[in-house]
């Protein structure tokens, strides 16, 4: 049976087209996208004009729960590592059902604000006290029938985590939970593999960091989910603090993506997280290699991590893509408007990331954002092209912001620039099932009722 989405503006890869007949088959993929196009008779017409669903790259879901927690000074020199001593007093007490309350209730939210698919960087693997569960999969369940029950697009990055710091040293008592030999991530992940094949979510893997993934390890780890899957994306945090690139340099004489792209297959398959602190040969041969550099721009600044060289990165013809990581902001515009904004803070000019074919930035950065995230998400969601799973997001065109508006590329500007906390988004759509109408998901109440009580008793959990 094949659906259909009658659009009078839609952007298509290539750009803004008019009258846009959108069709997918069973399997929720796109069959047709038709042009100069008439609507058949009954055909849904859009509520204004249509994006690609946007992926986000980079997740820890249960950090949602910290939202608005950590805004207040806790040491003369607050910065990431500060920040990190909440996030592990979490991550110690989070249980399996609490997991799956606070995921669920992100993954709806993200679908509200424009989220199509998500990568999630999964590190809490074992009990409290650091023993595996009888089933080694069960927080990985968690986020899968998280992601299930919301309707999202999944790409499930269990991560392998080692050490507390370059040279080996050993992993801190907050660490616990997060501890696997390598061996044992394979075996996990050879058990993930069918289940996420069979709810069409993707498997990968995300060796933590240069600082947790000791060399052989990381060289062990690769090896073992290449003979799993070839194509299988990795993802590893590198160069997001200066401390970490001062403790590379400390232990191996090198910058961690140097150190990097001289000891590992970086290739497009690899999604460098952050990536802020690197030098000109850095930018230049990491954006060689094809691999996506994940930026994850309202938690960089909420970190205080840095501002990423994105004159630098394009001039390499590098690839990148966007995620809310720590979801200080769940809010797919708003990741796409800060980080245009950093470049203009640090540049001093105005519409830096406006393309050689699309003079309106945030048409320019949406196409960019979108086909990033789909190579680091390692699935079909690169936009509304035939093959490509049918991913939509409506814009409202009766919204207080773009009503009236004369373009399509006008009214795009105004989603990303203008409408903040004021959602300008009418429906979205995740292989051609509609999962947001009228600006909310259908579990808004239900999932958002159980992320406050998961929240509730995790700070009564931690404050005990």
């Amino acid at each position: 049976m094949t659906q259909a989405l009658f659009a009078e503006h839609a952007l298509l890869p290539t750009g803004w087209a008019r009258d846009v007949l959108l069709q997918w088959n069973a399997a929720g993929q796109l069959s047709a996208v038709t042009p100069n196009a008439s609507a058949p008779a009954g055909t849904q017409r859009a509520a204004g004009p249509v994006l690609p669903g946007l992926p986000n790259l980079h997740s820890h879901a249960f950090q949602r729960a910290m939202g608005g927690l950590t805004e207040y000074r806790g040491a003369a020199q607050d910065s990431f590592w500060s920040w990190r001593e909440l996030m592990y007093r979490f991550a110690g007490a989070i249980t399996p059902e609490q997991l799956t309350a606070i995921a669920t209730g992100l993954y709806v939210e993200m679908l509200e604000a424009g989220y199509t698919s998500v990568c999630e960087f999964h590190y809490v693997h074992h009990e409290a006290d650091g023993r595996p569960y009888a089933d080694d999969r069960e927080l990985s369940l968690c986020l899968l029938r998280a992601a299930q029950n919301a309707g999202i697009g999944l790409t499930l990055l269990p991560v392998l985590y080692q050490t507390s710091g370059f040279g080996g040293t050993p992993p801190s008592a907050g660490q616990r939970r997060f501890i696997r030999r390598t061996g044992n991530m394979l075996a996990l992940l050879q058990a993930l593999k069918p289940l996420c094949d069979a709810q069409g979510a993707r498997l990968g893997l995300a060796p933590h960091s240069l600082r947790a993934v000791p060399p052989e390890a990381l060289r062990e780890a690769v090896d073992g989910l290449t003979a799993l899957d070839a194509t299988a994306p990795i993802h590893i945090h590198i160069a997001e603090q200066t401390g970490e690139v001062d403790a590379c340099l400390a232990w191996s004489g090198q910058r961690p993506v140097q150190w990097l792209l001289n000891h590992a297959p970086v290739d497009a398959r690899w999604c460098l997280v952050h990536a802020t602190h690197m030098d000109a040969d850095e930018y230049r041969r990491a954006a060689q290699t094809g691999a996506v550099a994940g930026l994850c721009p309202t938690t960089e600044a909420n970190l205080g991590d840095g501002i990423f060289d994105m004159a630098q990165w394009r001039a390499g013809r590098g690839h990148w893509g966007v995620g809310s990581d720590s979801h200080a902001t769940v809010n797919a515009a708003e990741e796409l408007l800060m980080l245009e904004y950093s470049q203009r803070l640090a540049t001093r000019q105005r519409n830096v990331l406006a393309g050689d074919r699309h003079a309106y930035v945030a048409t320019a950065m949406t196409l960019d954002a979108v086909a990033g995230g789909a190579q680091a998400s390692g699935r079909a969601v690169a936009g509304l092209a035939v093959g490509q799973q049918a991913d939509l997001v409506v814009l409202d065109a009766e919204h207080p912001l773009l009503q009236g508006l004369p373009t399509a590329d006008a009214m795009l500007s105004a989603h990303v620039f203008a409408s903040h906390r004021q959602s300008a988004i009418a429906e979205v759509w995740v292989g051609g099932q509609a999962r947001v109408s009228a600006g909310r998901h259908a579990l808004n109440h239900s999932a958002r009722a159980a992320f406050n009580t998961a929240r509730r008793q995790l700070l009564e959990d931690t404050q005990a």
